[in-house]
């Protein structure tokens, strides 16, 4: 039985109303669960994206990253993971990093559940941990009633991916843009920078919404001292908004891993400050956000 009414972190839900024109004939919402994990549902199909589902603390930091004296996660879950899990019908990996895909999400996820992960690397892997029912997503592919394409990412900047041990310890990832008929479009841009790849994207899509990994997680060699993050910030929030200025952006992966350099505190500020209230939703663990 699906789960249409979700126990939220602060009892809240946001009724978000982006500039379409189409008619909205599908029920569509997005639940923040902690860090980048999200559950997006289009009426009865549910996906849950890029699943960490172990206890605060858990984990060991991320060596040679900001704050990497602390342990993951820094923030409990919401809600059970019985809860977590209840209701979805496909989960997705942008990759497979432990922030995105942690052995609590390994242990707990049936294995027969559907699959879907970005390259052959992510499958490989992904089915030795005994996964059976696994699939590598094409550029233009579907899951129910839901198209789902891929988006070229990102994971650090150009001086970074020249290096080819950062650039092997990144790896791959990919953003989605989710469609159904009668319903919003959402990019999921992923673990990504904002780079070429990004502002392309953003305007052959055009979406209605927009998911933003905005924890500016950044690394500390020296080498990359001058541009050490390897995903957005508060900063480009901005560069999105200019791009689809109609869009409606909801702000993830903040206050849950070590390396954010970014919270929801200092985004606020920035959204306040650059008068984005009414575009940039900034959503509390548990928070479920109603799509029209």
């Amino acid at each position: 039985m699906k789960l249409k009414t979700l126990a939220l972190g602060l009892g809240l839900v946001f009724a978000l109303t982006a500039c379409a024109s189409h008619a909205q004939a599908q029920d569509v919402d997005l639940q923040l669960i902690r860090n980048a994990t999200v559950k997006i549902t289009f009426d009865d199909t549910t996906f849950l994206v890029d699943p960490i589902l172990a206890d605060a603390g858990s984990y060991d930091a991320f060596p040679n990253t900001y704050r990497s004296y602390l342990r993951n996660p820094l923030t409990p879950l919401p809600e059970s993971i019985d809860e977590i899990l209840e209701g979805v019908d496909a989960v997705l990996l942008t990759h497979t990093h432990q922030d995105h895909w942690d052995a609590k999400a390994q242990e707990v996820l049936p294995k027969d559940i559907p699959l879907l992960v970005q390259n052959q690397i992510d499958y490989d892997l992904v089915t030795s941990q005994g996964f059976k029912n696994v699939r590598i997503l094409d550029k233009h592919d579907k899951f129910a009633q839901v198209t789902l394409t891929r988006t070229p990412c990102r994971h650090g900047s150009e001086k970074m991916m020249q290096d080819p041990d950062m650039k092997a310890l990144l790896g791959e990832v990919m953003g989605i843009v989710f469609r159904a008929e009668g319903a919003p479009s959402i990019y999921l841009a992923a673990d990504t920078v904002y780079f070429d790849g990004v502002e392309k994207t953003l305007k052959e899509e055009k979406p209605d919404y927009v998911v933003l990994n905005t924890g500016g997680a950044s690394v500390t060699q020296a080498q990359f001292a001058e541009d050490p993050e390897i995903i957005m910030d508060e900063k480009d929030v901005g560069k999105v908004h200019q791009q689809v200025p109609e869009a409606k952006i909801i702000a993830v992966h903040m206050d849950a891993i070590n390396h954010m350099t970014v919270d929801r505190k200092d985004l606020s500020y920035y959204v306040n400050k650059n008068n984005l209230r009414d575009k940039v939703f900034i959503p509390f663990d548990g928070e479920k956000l109603e799509l029209k």
